[in-house]
Order: structure tokens, then sequence, then C-alpha cells
């Protein structure tokens, strides 16, 4: 047991760290790397090194050329992210079978954690300032996807993943980009081999058509009204295409990939008695991480802003 002020219990951090919410993708785009303090340094390589090619040739009593591989040393820390939730009592007491008010609480924080996780990577991710120059396209008119007669998704999505000094593997959109792509008659005949007039193409199709390991589709909702007002929901991940090298092997050191995200410990719960809260006092729940996200290598990604009208 913790000696923390906010007691950690294993039985609630195991229901933080088992939460999942399927329609969330972050975890997919930007894959967790371990970290052992909160602090942490990462490299940043020149990739010129890595393409420009030395004198090989060595004679019979020479001694070979020498390279060295240089990187920068970025120093950042994690966030703490959590939230409380008091359970009264008489709700702990009153509680019908098989049903924790309590480890239901710890589910409810993680889902919104998670979900605030997801709209910082979905604004990093599709943040046109966080690509090289030249590896981003801001489609207009004829050339956004949802025109069926006009626009050549195949074509602008093949120039854009040639582009890169990695070809990327991975496409992430939200699912109203997927909707408009997946009914895209070019698509659609490419895919099934037919006149492009009926049918959809499933993710795996259309990432084979392409040659990419996944394409993620965002699926989450956010209600953007401040507390109080009306509910007003958005989709979290708006309509661009973000095509990305994911190397899911590699860490702050070692690999080139374009983004990840650093996580110290794992996620963590725990409760602790509140008994001036309630005429029989409350349990104060608290959920929570300590993760950063950041993009390691932003050569490795192009961005298709508003790839649907």
């Amino acid at each position: 047991m913790s000696k923390a002020p906010f007691p950690i219990q294993p039985e609630l951090t195991a229901i933080a760290i088992a939460y999942k919410n399927a329609g969330l993708i972050a975890d997919q785009v930007l894959p967790y790397v371990p970290v052992g303090k909160q602090e942490f340094k990462y490299l940043k390589h020149t990739k010129n090194e890595r393409f420009t090619v030395p004198d090989t040739h060595v004679g019979r009593k020479s001694t070979p050329n020498q390279v060295e591989f240089s990187a920068s040393e970025v120093t950042d820390s994690t966030v703490d992210y959590g939230l409380d939730d008091v359970v009264p009592q008489a709700d702990i007491d009153n509680a019908p079978p098989n049903y924790n008010p309590i480890a239901n609480a710890v589910e409810g924080i993680m889902e919104l954690v998670k979900l605030d996780r997801e709209i910082r990577v979905a604004n990093l991710v599709f943040g046109a300032s966080n690509y090289a120059t030249a590896n981003k396209n801001t489609l207009a008119g004829n050339d956004q996807f949802s025109d069926y007669t006009n626009s050549d998704p195949i074509g602008t999505i093949l120039e854009s993943l040639d582009a890169c000094i990695m070809r990327p593997n991975v496409a992430v959109m939200g699912n109203a980009v997927w909707t408009v792509l997946r009914q895209h008659p070019k698509i659609v005949k490419a895919v099934l081999g037919n006149s492009g007039d009926s049918g959809v193409a499933s993710r795996r199709a259309v990432a084979d058509l392409f040659e990419l390991d996944d394409i993620l589709v965002g699926q989450g909702w956010v209600n953007t009204a401040k507390k109080g007002q009306s509910a007003s929901f958005s989709r979290v991940w708006g309509k661009h295409i973000a095509l990305i090298h994911r190397n899911n092997t590699a860490n702050l050191q070692r690999g080139t990939t374009f983004g990840l995200t650093a996580r110290f410990g794992t996620p963590v719960a725990g409760s602790i008695p509140q008994p001036t809260i309630g005429l029989r006092g409350s349990i104060q729940v608290r959920a929570g991480e300590s993760v950063k996200e950041v993009i390691t290598a932003n050569d490795l990604g192009f961005l298709l802003v508003n790839a649907v009208a």
C-alpha cells in the first residue's frame, strides 16, 4: 500500500489500467513508451547523415573512411492528468448486487482522462505546424474527396505517401472522412473491381490498396459546450488525413518514428475517506496517468488538410 497522501490502491489501479474505449485511437497513433522518471530525454536525429553516402572504397592497406551519426537531445517531462469523484457512503451502502460505485467512478474518470488524451493527440497529429513545410497539402473545391466526380483520392494519397523521406505506413482520419473515402467511386472500383457505383470498401482493403499497415479511424465525440450550457457535440478528429510512419519498436533513444507518448509508470487509482462530505461521509476517488505526447520526426508524416468538405 502506498504511503502517499492520497493512497494508491492496486485493485482500483487494475481497473484504471484495463479501461479501454473502443472508439478512441490515441494509443495506436502515438504509442506509449515507458520512462523511468517524469523528466525524460529523447533524441532527434539528423536525417541528412543517413542518406549522404561517403566514399566506401577501402584500399588494400588503407583504413575505411569514418562516419559519425549525431543527434540532438531534447529534455521534456510527463504531465499529470487526472480527476476526482466523490462517492457518498450512502451510495456504497445501497448499491445493488454486482455493482461497485467506487469501481464505476474509476471507470468514469478514466473515460474522461482518455478522452482528454484523444483530444490532445488529435490536435497534435492534425496540427499543420507539426509537419515539415513540404509535407502538407490543403485540399479545396474539386480536389476534396467529397467531390466524387472530380477528385482523385488514389492519386492524391499515393503522391503524399511518396513525398516522405520514409514512406508512411499508417493513415489516421476521423470517421466523417472515412465514411466519404470508403464510398468514393474510384476507391470502390479499385477495391471491389466493379464500376464504382455501388458498395463500400473495408479498412483492410483500402490499407492493402495503399500498402499501409493500418488505417486508424477516430470515432470519438466531445461536448464543446461550457458547463451549464446546452450540449454541443463535435467529432474529436476533424476532416483531415494524417499519413505517418509509425515504428512500434522505437523508443526515446533508438528507432525512428513520427511520434510517441512517454508514460511515467502506469495509470493509477486510489481512494481516501471524506468524513465531512454527506451525512454518512463519502469516499473520494482519484484516477489518472502521467504522460507526454511528442512528435519526434515531423518529416515522417504528411498531412492532407480538409480532405473532405
